[in-house]
């Protein structure tokens, strides 16, 4: 049985992880027979964000307190992964992926990694072992891949202008890509997926994402 690490951003679109792309991803796996590990940095999340008026509030949330809403409990600090117990790894979306795993959403091709998940995601890639990426959180692979001297794969944000340009900022090829697919690089083992940054509902999210994992452990 395949394993593989899924990491979260916290709980909630706005500021954490993506809950349909999270669940999403966890059920593909289950239903593909692979065993899974939620992993998620110990931090402070950058922002809190009620998500009924869509305003930023005064709160401080723990990333790995809130991506643990649901995971079920099930979870560990991402500094535990051990790139040899795994056979890849999966980051699903929200804007947590791209304000508290990384600075994306702030500095773009400029960002900054926490250093327990790009520690992980480089020794991954190095091991040969593939990584996916949903949504908002395939400049985390592109980044990931420019550290280890890597540039031209193929990756997809969806089909949106600025994001696909600081994929190419980060050395990589965006490839234009609907919600229901994926875009797989063989070569680098890289497999990407929009989700909802095209996504118009769930079961187009869906199809993307299953996808997705199925091309993942194909790698």
């Amino acid at each position: 049985m395949k394993k593989v690490a899924v990491i979260m951003a916290g709980c909630g679109f706005k500021d954490g992880g993506e809950i349909h792309e999270n669940t999403l991803t966890l059920l593909a796996l289950n239903l593909a027979g692979a065993q899974y590990q939620c992993a998620a940095p110990s931090i402070p999340q950058f922002q809190v964000v009620d998500h009924v008026t869509a305003q930023r509030v005064a709160e401080t949330r723990n990333v790995m307190v809130e991506a643990a809403r649901i995971a079920r409990g099930n979870i560990v600090d991402v500094r535990e992964l051990r790139v040899a117990d795994y056979d890849a790894v999966v980051v699903p979306g929200g804007f947590g992926a791209a304000n508290n795993l990384s600075s994306f959403a702030r500095e773009g091709a400029a960002m900054k990694v926490d250093p327990g998940v790009g520690e992980f995601l480089i020794g991954m890639h190095k091991a040969g072992k593939p990584i996916g990426a949903i949504c908002i959180a395939p400049p985390l692979a592109a980044w990931t891949l420019k550290q280890c001297g890597v540039t031209g794969a193929d990756i997809t944000i969806g089909n949106d202008p600025g994001t696909a340009a600081k994929i190419r900022e980060l050395g990589q090829n965006h490839v234009d890509c609907p919600a229901t697919d994926c875009v797989v690089d063989r070569r680098h083992k890289v497999v990407t997926t929009p989700a909802y940054m095209t996504a118009r509902s769930i079961g187009e999210l869906w199809a993307g994402i299953q996808r997705t994992i199925e091309e993942l452990l194909k790698l």
